[in-house]
């Protein structure tokens, strides 16, 4: 049976990634040794758990550089890729749609609205949780809201099942 799997903030080919700090001075992503490193070390752990007949929930912020390193990326990646468009992703959907079944803004998953920014709390309401990518090392205060930035996933796509057995 297949599985349904959610990931966020992978930025692939984004060297500065490597550089940008904490609030507290450490590296946000330490131990790779460049973006070449980050990039194949984000591909292993994200086929390790995601079989080719699963479904996975890209929620923003896919990579940088330029869109045929892109493209090679996600062709090595395992699953059918639905995309919850960031706010860098930047290239044009006729690319997008190269590698991802579907593009969208947001999506809902069983009562669980899927976005890239965390929506706003009067939003809310109408769903039980919110999960989101975007923030990266950060997290709000509030049990509603799941960052799945992969700085929370060790780098590795999360399995919806247990985000719904956790969050309950």
């Amino acid at each position: 049976m297949s599985k349904t799997f959610l990931t966020s903030d992978t930025h692939f080919g984004h060297g500065n990634i490597l550089t940008f700090l904490k609030k507290d001075g450490s590296l946000l992503r330490p131990g790779f040794k460049d973006i070449k490193d980050h990039d194949l070390e984000l591909i292993k752990r994200w086929n390790s758990v995601v079989e080719p007949d699963d479904k996975v929930y890209h929620l923003g912020d896919v990579g940088f550089k330029n869109f045929e390193y892109l493209k090679h990326i996600f062709d090595a990646l395992n699953g059918t890729k639905v995309l919850i468009k960031g706010n860098h992703d930047n290239f044009k959907l006729s690319q997008y749609m190269q590698i991802f079944k579907d593009v969208r803004a947001t999506h809902v998953l069983d009562k669980y609205v899927l976005s890239h920014v965390p929506i706003h709390p009067y939003s809310l309401d109408r769903w039980d949780y919110n999960i989101h990518g975007h923030l990266h090392e950060n997290k709000l205060d509030d049990p509603k809201y799941i960052n799945i930035c992969v700085e929370h996933t060790n780098y590795t796509p999360v399995d919806f099942e247990e985000i719904k057995k956790r969050s309950k």
